[in-house]
């Protein structure tokens, strides 16, 4: 008798079959099995054998108030029985009108509109085009260059890759991309010995003055990643950065492109990361945590005054962009009842003391010997280690799954941004359980 193939056996054969997984080797799975995943709650995953992992980066930094979270369960499907979707071209319906009007009064004064996509690249797609249009508008057609950070990302797209600098992307779709210009990245790491955060965030800031002098006539935004570049190993910086840029772009006629779409929704320590510079960018793009990691949505957030450089009779002057489901209401729902938990729960307070707590009895990763540049923003963790493997990211993954952890790195940098609604008990066992792996591959 031919034995039956396991349930979690079955799962991944037909995985590997007929699923291309994202930013995926996919070779690499002959050896490296992928985590077949049956149910979450909370912060765990459980696979279909019942095993649990801590999802310490909240399922690619979308996930912030834990797996099957009731309160938004319930807020979706109460807008199940109401309606599902209904195109945003000549219709609106309440949860999309809700949940521009709350953005609006939650976000820096002055970004009253709402325009809305499906994903971060997306969000990056329609700030571009909306920049580069507002220039047009205003008989300025040669404002439609880009600059960015060194290392920074806002996306995959092509539009999004041309301001994406990382050299794998750049290597393999160089050619299909607008190549536009970057300046130095105010990440600390890079400081020189004995300079503060604040002054090598500062001289960084005259490397982008410096550019802006040169090029403002032909440049349309500078697109940054506030506080922490995600893609770049969790580069932390000064917001002391983000206030010169903001004075800058202003002097320069340059709009300013906040890409909170990892940063924003509390993860920096405020609901927006650019409060912490007390500035208000030009666009303000949101995605990943907005819906609490249940359903794609990415929101534009921009000023009175762009909207207005397309307010006009003439087709070509309104702004072109459009796909089908933009702001639809399962998504805007479960949006609303995020920050329906944000405002009944006083996350950002409760988000302080816990980042405290673990700070605390993260004492023993800081002081390891293998790790450098442990730091911290708010609800975000990283740290460095020093390894001679130089598979550290893979072995890392496996090993952490061993030791119930959900661990991606980045090269040799292993970073946690797990759910908001981690408890003590998990953030003790998260310490303990990443000691056991680093000492291993150390």
């Amino acid at each position: 008798m031919i034995p039956r193939m396991s349930a979690t056996s079955d799962l991944l054969s037909r995985s590997l079959s007929a699923v291309w997984h994202p930013c995926t080797q996919m070779k690499r799975h002959e050896s490296l099995p992928l985590v077949p995943i049956a149910r979450g709650e909370g912060v765990w995953l459980y696979d279909l054998d019942g095993k649990r992992y801590l999802d310490t980066v909240s399922s690619w930094w979308v996930n912030l108030f834990g797996h099957c979270n009731p309160r938004i369960n319930a807020a979706i499907t109460d807008q199940l029985g109401k309606l599902e979707h209904v195109m945003l071209a000549g219709f609106t319906h309440e949860p999309v009108v809700q949940l521009s009007e709350r953005l609006r009064e939650l976000a820096p004064a002055g970004l009253g509109h709402c325009f809305f996509g499906s994903d971060g690249a997306s969000a990056t797609e329609i700030a571009l085009k909306m920049s580069a249009h507002y220039w047009r508008n205003n008989s300025k057609p040669q404002k439609n260059q880009f600059l960015s950070l060194q290392n920074s990302y806002h996306g995959e797209t092509l539009g999004a890759l041309s301001v994406t600098d990382v050299a794998l992307f750049r290597d393999a779709y160089g050619v299909l991309i607008k190549q536009n210009a970057t300046v130095p990245s105010p990440d600390w790491r890079n400081a020189a010995g004995g300079e503060s955060a604040e002054a090598f965030a500062l001289r960084c800031a005259d490397a982008l003055e410096t550019h802006l002098q040169q090029h403002h006539e032909h440049i349309a935004a500078f697109i940054v990643e506030p506080l922490i570049q995600g893609a770049a190993g969790m580069a932390m910086y000064h917001p002391a950065y983000l206030g010169t840029a903001r004075k800058l772009c202003t002097q320069y006629g340059v709009h300013l492109i906040a890409d909170e779409i990892a940063v924003g929704m509390g993860r920096t320590g405020t609901l927006f990361a650019c409060e912490q510079a007390n500035i208000r960018p030009d666009f303000l793009l949101l995605s990943k945590g907005i819906t609490g990691g249940y359903l794609p949505l990415s929101v534009v957030m921009a000023t009175d005054n762009i909207f207005q450089a397309f307010y006009a009779d003439e087709t070509a002057r309104g702004f072109l962009h459009s796909h089908s489901y933009t702001g639809n209401p399962l998504a805007c729902r479960a949006a609303l009842a995020t920050l329906d938990i944000f405002a009944q729960d006083d996350v950002l307070k409760a988000n302080r003391a816990k980042a405290a707590f673990f700070n605390r009895i993260a004492q023993p990763l800081r002081e390891h010997p293998a790790v450098r540049n442990f730091r911290n923003t708010g609800m975000v963790w990283a740290l460095e280690v020093e390894t001679p493997h130089a598979d550290f990211a893979q072995r890392c993954f496996s090993l952490g799954l061993q030791h119930e952890l959900l661990l991606r790195p980045m090269g040799n940098t292993v970073y946690f941004m797990p759910p908001y609604v981690i408890g003590e008990d998990e953030l003790r066992l998260l310490v303990d359980r990443t000691l056991k792996v680093i000492d291993t591959l150390k």
